[in-house]
């Protein structure tokens, strides 16, 4: 789920694939100003059933969003009827297209009676919710993954690139192959791309061998090759790290690089967006072999399963999250405190278990997320190192 979103979307390449867009829900936007007030949580009646405010951008006018909204919704049901002991009352509002319209959303939930906001999905309409709620102490579980709203009142549920590239990077060096080369686009999310590589490798045993970025175009990309080729070779790296996603380069890039003698085969391959996404991605002759992280699939596809039994359909991959707000948001409820939304529970460092395996939230609003390692063999997505089952083992 770490396509390339949004208004970034708006200068796609000519000639790439672009059918994943919908799969991929927009949840990933520029930089907003974090919300810098509030997260404390209201008190909330034990045993008593608690207000959930789920937004979703039902009404935005993107392709794809009420379908998307609908499966979100539906996740969330699916995780409340998987509550042992514990009611959630949740009611459902349309964050619509733009930041103003999802602050005027989490306002009328918090007068409606909510006690915690489940979304919105893109980073400028959680910005926006959290800080029109942040003054009433409420918390926003904002779907997106862009960790620069993360702070106060307002956490992120999904996958962020940090803790994708920690999980690669980690990998890589334990295999011997910790000399990583970075290619980025010229991107808003490209940027953070970039930074995520670097921080990761600075925190690890690994080493950053060169960074080369491209114009976020088809003739950009196609006259960075022969310096990504010379980048690669010359500075003696062990493996590529792409910020690339399927429905922007990934597909140029794959054709390109090992065309002119950058073959998987020659350094390891390795993406920070997932490879799977849109499942044609995987026939792309240039990522074989090539490593990516996703979650647990375990859960993943029980979860995939169970939601196609009840609503006759495939959920977006983006449902999940509505899932994990909920189990988290039910396992608070359950210890009985009056706090149990409070920051300081939101936050306990034994996380909690949802659809895409473990995760918690850290004290700075970003989430953690126990990633699988994975590599592209003929087609197929092979899991090479598991997603930990528990925070403090390996992978962490």
């Amino acid at each position: 789920m770490f396509s390339v979103f949004g208004s970034i979307r708006k200068a796609a390449l000519g000639g790439l694939a672009r059918a994943a867009a919908a799969l991929a829900a927009a949840s990933w936007l520029a930089a907003c100003d974090p919300a810098a007030v509030g997260g404390g949580g209201p008190a909330i009646e034990p045993g008593a059933p608690v207000q959930v405010a789920l937004l979703v951008p039902r009404s935005s006018g993107i392709g794809g969003d009420d379908i998307l909204s609908r499966d979100l919704e539906n996740a969330a049901r699916l995780a409340i009827a998987d509550l042992q002991g514990v009611r959630i009352d949740l009611r459902v509002y349309d964050s619509g297209g733009s930041p103003q319209q999802a602050a005027a959303a989490a306002t009328t939930a918090v007068n409606d009676g909510a006690r915690i906001i489940l979304g919105p999905l893109r980073a400028d309409a959680a910005n926006a919710a959290g800080l029109a709620v942040a003054s009433r102490n409420v918390n926003v579980l904002s779907f997106s993954n862009n960790a620069d709203i993360a702070g106060g009142n307002v956490y992120v549920l999904g996958t962020t690139f940090q803790t994708v590239a920690d999980r690669l990077v980690s990998y890589a060096a334990s295999r011997g192959k910790g000399r990583i080369y970075a290619v980025y686009e010229q991107t808003a999310a490209g940027e953070v791309g970039r930074r995520a590589i670097e921080q990761a490798i600075a925190r690890s045993n690994a080493s950053l061998a060169g960074l080369q970025s491209y114009p976020f175009s088809q003739a950009g990309v196609t006259a960075a090759v022969p310096a990504i080729v010379s980048g690669v070779r010359g500075s003696g790296a062990q493996t590529l790290f792409l910020t690339a996603g399927s429905v922007d380069s990934l597909p140029l890039l794959a054709q390109l690089l090992p065309g002119a003698g950058l073959a998987p085969g020659s350094v390891q391959w390795m993406g920070l967006t997932r490879w799977d996404i849109p499942p044609a991605t995987l026939a792309l002759p240039g990522i074989q072999g090539g490593w990516f992280a996703l979650p647990d699939p375990g859960p993943s596809q029980a979860f995939r399963a169970r939601y196609r039994a009840a609503y006759a359909a495939d959920p977006n991959p983006v449902a999940g999250l509505a899932y994990d707000g909920i189990a988290a948001i039910g396992a608070l409820v359950r210890s009985g405190r009056p706090d149990a939304l409070s920051s300081s529970a939101l936050t306990q460092s034994s996380g909690f278990v949802g659809v895409n395996g473990i995760f918690r939230f850290r004290s700075d609003g970003t989430s953690e997320r126990a990633l699988a390692v994975a590599e592209v063999r003929n087609n197929q997505v092979v899991v090479i190192d598991p997603a930990p089952r528990r925070f403090g083992g390996a992978g962490f």
